[in-house]
């Protein structure tokens, strides 16, 4: 199956200018953004497949027992309906695929990567009432349900399963070697959700050097956050020289290296000679 493939020009700046606006309202929509992420990947995504992925979330919701209980209730719960009758799931294929980090695609395969997969854990069960959150674990994203004194992790890519504490320790010393530290069980924000679905992107297709078009709108989308590393004025000058366009690549090369000066005046300059050979490109 072939990656998908962004939309037209016209469209494609409408979707961003969509999501500037949802990123930067008073209580950004979790699952807006992501159908405009999935929406500046795939040409095919237009308004009609968007609400057809938000009416599957209701629907998904409807099916969930009435307030079953306490935060384990709840997990179990989506366990039950999303890993077990439904199928929700992931497996080490899945971070080959692009479309394992576009909701609307997650939720037609019902499979993708831990971070999209709680994003339908965290969508249906907020639906249903239930108190949840996304974690960002170190390497490995998953679900919580409860206050912290009562918290339960569950994680969607092993369809839901509830972890004990012994199980999230094992996660982040995987991945980082170190033990859990308190500060990584705290609910996620959205935003920051939105940034790590889209550094995930940047990943896929920075393995991919033919696919610089997902790296370009993956980059203008997590410039678009209020809140984001300024290296990725950097990032997207380098693509606009890779493919390119060197002048437009060139005036961003110049506007970073102005806002670091301030702090490193030796990549500074270096980032200005990056900028003048771009110009010599043009000739």
């Amino acid at each position: 199956m072939r990656p998908p493939h962004p939309p037209e020009p016209e469209r494609a700046a409408e979707v961003r200018r969509r999501f500037a606006e949802e990123a930067r309202s008073e209580r950004p929509d979790l699952a807006v953004l992501c159908l405009l992420v999935g929406a500046a990947a795939d040409g095919t995504l237009d308004e009609t497949g968007m609400d057809e992925a938000q009416i599957e979330l209701d629907r998904l919701a409807g099916q969930l027992p009435f307030r079953p209980g306490g935060p384990r209730s709840w997990a179990t719960a989506l366990a039950e309906l999303l890993g077990g009758r439904c199928g929700f799931r992931g497996s080490p294929g899945d971070y080959q695929r692009l479309g394992s980090s576009l909701l609307h695609q997650v939720l037609r395969r019902r499979r993708g990567l831990p971070i999209l997969l709680s994003v339908v854990w965290m969508e249906v069960a907020r639906r249903a009432g239930a108190p949840v959150y996304g974690v960002a674990l170190p390497g490995h994203f998953v679900v919580g349900f409860g206050p912290t004194e009562q918290q339960v992790l569950a994680d969607p890519f092993d369809g839901g399963r509830v972890l004990s504490g012994s199980d999230a320790e094992l996660l982040v010393a995987g991945a980082t070697g170190a033990p859990i530290d308190p500060s990584m069980l705290a609910p996620a924000d959205p935003l920051d959700v939105v940034l790590r679905i889209l550094n995930n992107i940047r990943a896929w297709a920075a393995a991919r050097p033919e696919r610089s078009d997902v790296a370009l709108w993956a980059v203008e989308l997590s410039l678009l956050l209020p809140s984001h590393p300024a290296r990725l004025r950097y990032e997207r000058a380098q693509l606009l020289v890779q493919r390119g366009d060197f002048l437009g690549g060139a005036v961003e090369l110049d506007a970073y290296a102005e806002m670091i000066a301030a702090v490193d005046v030796a990549v500074a300059e270096r980032v200005r000679g990056q900028a003048r050979a771009a110009r010599a490109r043009l000739n």
